[in-house]
Parts: C-alpha cells; sequence; structure tokens
C-alpha cells in the first residue's frame, strides 16, 4: 500500500472525527477507562512485587511468624479478611504464649508486637504514624540497628516507661537536623522521651521502617490502645533445617496453652519465611488477575462502543461511501477509511488513559508513603508502549467489522440511500 492511498484515508477519518467531536469524545472516554485500569494494574503489581521481596529480603529465613485468625477460617482466606476487615478482634494472644515459645528446643528468642497509629506532634509538626509495640528483644533479633542514642529496656517495657524511638525519616520530619535525643514529643495527648533513633533502613516491600517509631509493648497497650492481648509473636530459629519440625512444635504448644482440641477451633497461625512467600505470591497472583481481568472488561466495554458507534457511521455516510466508490476510491480505500477513524479514536484513548492512569499510580505512591507505606512508583517505556498498543490493537478489532460492511457496499445501492 502506498502512501498516497494511505494518506487520503487518514485524512477523511481524521475529518469525520472532528466533525463529530461528541460522539468521539465520549467514544473515547470507554478506552481511556480501560488503559487507565491497565496502566493501574501494572503500577500496583510491580509495587506488590516489590512487597513481597520485601519481605523475605527485609526479615530473613530463619523466624515463624505466630499471628491472630478467625478460628474456623484459613489464615490466609477471604472469610478471615472479611472477620478482620468488619471489626472481629481475637485477643488470645498474649506475651505469655511468647515466654512459653521460647522453651521450645530450636527456637532461639522470640519477640511479641502489637501495631497501630497515632499522631505524633512536636512543635508546630503533626504526622500520622505507624507504630509498633514490641518488647525489647526485638534490639536483638531483628536486623535493624539503633544510629543515635539506644533501643527501650526489659525495664521500661515493664515499668510502661513513656519512652520512643524514631525512625530515620520520622525524625526528619518532626525535628529536621536538629537533635532529637532527650527531647519530649506528643504522641496523642501524652508527653513520650525520645531515646533512640533507627539508621537509615529503607522499606519491606510498600511498608518503610524509616516511618515509624518503635515503643514498649505494655507502654502501648496500657497507654495508647487499652488492651492485654498481641497481634504476633516473631520466633527466631536456631537451625533453619528444622523449621517445618518447629512449626508443629509451636503449633502443638499453642494449642496446649489456648485448650484447643480441634484444629478448626485454631485462634493462632504458625507460618515459615517460606510458607508466607508462598502465600503472599498466590494472594499477589490472584489479586492482579483479577485486576487485569477487570481491566479487560472495561476495554472489551470500550471496543463494543467503537464497534456500534461505526456502524452507526457507516449506516450515517452510506450516501458519502457511495459516491467516493463512484468516482474511483476502491474498497480498500473505504476499508482504510473506517480502520483509521476507529485506530484515531482508541490511539487518543490510549494516550489519554496513559496520562491519566501514570497520574492515578504516581497520586497512590504519594498517599501511601504519606502514611508511612513505602509503595513504589513504577512507570517504564514498555508499559507506555503496551497501553498504546492495546488500545490501537482494540480499536483494529472493534473497527474491522464495520470498515469492512463499509467497503463491500456497492455505489449504486449507497447513492440510493440518499
Amino acid at each position: 500500500m502506498n502512501l498516497f492511498f494511505l494518506k487520503t484515508p487518514i485524512n477523511i477519518a481524521l475529518d469525520a472525527l472532528l466533525r463529530h467531536k461528541l460522539r468521539a469524545v465520549l467514544t473515547v472516554l470507554g478506552i481511556t477507562v480501560g488503559i487507565t485500569a491497565v496502566i493501574v494494574v501494572l503500577s500496583a503489581g510491580r509495587a506488590i512485587e516489590d512487597f513481597i521481596v520485601g519481605q523475605v529480603t527485609m526479615f530473613g529465613t530463619d523466624y515463624i511468624e505466630v499471628e491472630v485468625k478467625v478460628p474456623s477460617t484459613e489464615h490466609v482466606s477471604s472469610e478471615n479478611a472479611a472477620s478482620m476487615a468488619q471489626g472481629v478482634t481475637i485477643t488470645t494472644l498474649k506475651e505469655k504464649d511468647a515466654d512459653e515459645l521460647k522453651k521450645i528446643a530450636n527456637v532461639s528468642d522470640v519477640y511479641s508486637g502489637q501495631t497501630g497509629q497515632a499522631v505524633f506532634s512536636y512543635k508546630e509538626q503533626n504526622k500520622v504514624t505507624l507504630i509498633f509495640g514490641v518488647t525489647s528483644s526485638f534490639d536483638a533479633i531483628d536486623s535493624g540497628e539503633v544510629d543515635r542514642g539506644r533501643f527501650f529496656t526489659d525495664a521500661e517495657d515493664k515499668s510502661l516507661a513513656r519512652v520512643v524511638v524514631l525512625g530515620s525519616n520520622l525524625k526528619k520530619k518532626l525535628f529536621g537536623e536538629d537533635d532529637a535525643i532527650g527531647k519530649q514529643i506528643k504522641i496523642g495527648k501524652q508527653s513520650y522521651r525520645v531515646i533512640g533513633v533507627m539508621k537509615e533502613r529503607g522499606s519491606a516491600g510498600i511498608f518503610s521502617f524509616d516511618d515509624i517509631a518503635f515503643l514498649p509493648l505494655r507502654t502501648m497497650q496500657k497507654l495508647i490502645l487499652g488492651i492485654d492481648y498481641v497481634q504476633f509473636i516473631f520466633v527466631q530459629l536456631k537451625d533453619t533445617a528444622l523449621t517445618e519440625v518447629t512449626v508443629d512444635d509451636i503449633t502443638l504448644r499453642m494449642r496446649e496453652l489456648h485448650k484447643i482440641d480441634d484444629p478448626k477451633k485454631d485462634d493462632f497461625a504458625a507460618m515459615s519465611a517460606a510458607e508466607g512467600l508462598a502465600l503472599l505470591g498466590t494472594i499477589t497472583g490472584a489479586i492482579k488477575i483479577l485486576l487485569f481481568a477487570l481491566a479487560s472488561i472495561s476495554l472489551v466495554v470500550g471496543g463494543v462502543g467503537i464497534m456500534n458507534v461505526m456502524y452507526v457511521a457507516v449506516a450515517e455516510r452510506t450516501f458519502e461511501i457511495g459516491l467516493r466508490k463512484a468516482i474511483g476510491a476502491k474498497s480498500h480505500d473505504i476499508l482504510n477509511q473506517f480502520l483509521a477513524e476507529a485506530v484515531g479514536i482508541t490511539f487518543f484513548g490510549g494516550l489519554a488513559g496513559t496520562i491519566l492512569g501514570t497520574i492515578i499510580s504516581f497520586l497512590i505512591s504519594v498517599i501511601a508513603n504519606s502514611l508511612g507505606f513505602a509503595w513504589k512508583f513504577h512507570l517504564s517505556f514498555q508499559y507506555i508502549i503496551l497501553a498504546v498498543g492495546v488500545s490501537v490493537l482494540v480499536g483494529l478489532i472493534s473497527g474491522v467489522y464495520p470498515a469492512r460492511a463499509a467497503s463491500r457496499l456497492e455505489p449504486i445501492v449507497a447513492l440510493k440511500k440518499e
């Protein structure tokens, strides 16, 4: 096909789109929504993958985590997640459970923990902050290190001391370049003394250790949350070769402690690093498939809309088609014209969707980071090419049947339609 015969249909197609601006804009919106969804899904998918890898690399593989779960549900299941989301609180996991688990042969050390949020204030600075309430053994087990000052002691934990250790980035947000050690800050309405600042550590997937604060567990339980239970127990192993055996030992011991004789009634779940990675991979894979399915539905709907619009355009311009063919236009010229219109609509929709999807993905990362989560913004040139390529493909598929119908019209029959 030479450039002359390609140029004419494209020019005619552009003129037709400009003459029906409202119709073109409304049709473009359908593709824009679908491509926006594709871009957001691709960006979120990469962020989720970073989260999985980050979880493993940050904590290592020499641990087992014991978490609460709703009885009669699987730990990683929609039923358990839905129950938790609806406000079901499991209060049976206690710090004394951690003390008992420490007695198991292959257990090196343990720490208990509870998470929460509060407003941290210093002078004019107010920051909503994620809090880790942990026992003092966290300092010995976890790979994080104190940069300035110190971590809190077991005695401070037991005495409900109002002391706090800040993540490196949180310290900068509150104090800037000033020294924070010994300063008093407000957590909610209570005053706490800063005793330490952690070294810069980065993120574990979407979770940033540099933006959180550490409090003694009992201080957080009694003075901030008003509870006496914990959310998780972190168990460090002596020998990772015995991980599966140790998971079984922990499970049996926890059932003894909680007086559980039916495994279906377990109110806890013991999970190794390898099991956690496999389950996270399964969950995130399912989430990405679901998101892609939703994005695909948007594209299909947009494609059907384009097909309907193009059929209407063919019906409205039957006389024009007959006139063009009567003065020498070939069937392939008519075919190219209507294909160019369909592809033009989806091309501009793809560009608009790429821009909108990029903005939304960036805003998601900004909001997540402002809440203390290290959600990385991902946008590569391959994503842009894929998005625009998909939109053009949708245009070709949606436009080919109306274009073929237009190209097959007989000039005499078409001219009689006027």
